[in-house]
């Protein structure tokens, strides 16, 4: 399974702190963000992924995210 998503995140330091994070919660999964697309996006690649829980802990961060549909 995997989802996208579109975040307000800017910096390659900020991606690296939010995936440990995500990998915390979501073990065994490829996370990775494209930076230069201009929804910054997130990509998660999991066997089972709960939106609402991604939106929830990017935004506890300080961060918007949302699913890119």
């Amino acid at each position: 399974m995997i989802e996208v998503f579109k975040t307000n995140v800017q910096e390659e330091s900020q991606c690296k702190i939010i995936i440990e994070k995500l990998l915390e919660h979501f073990p065994n999964s490829a996370i990775n963000f494209d930076l230069e697309d201009c929804d910054k996006i997130l990509r998660i690649h999991s066997l089972s992924i709960s939106n609402q829980k991604i939106i929830d802990l990017l935004t506890s961060y300080g961060y918007h995210c949302e699913v890119l549909d």
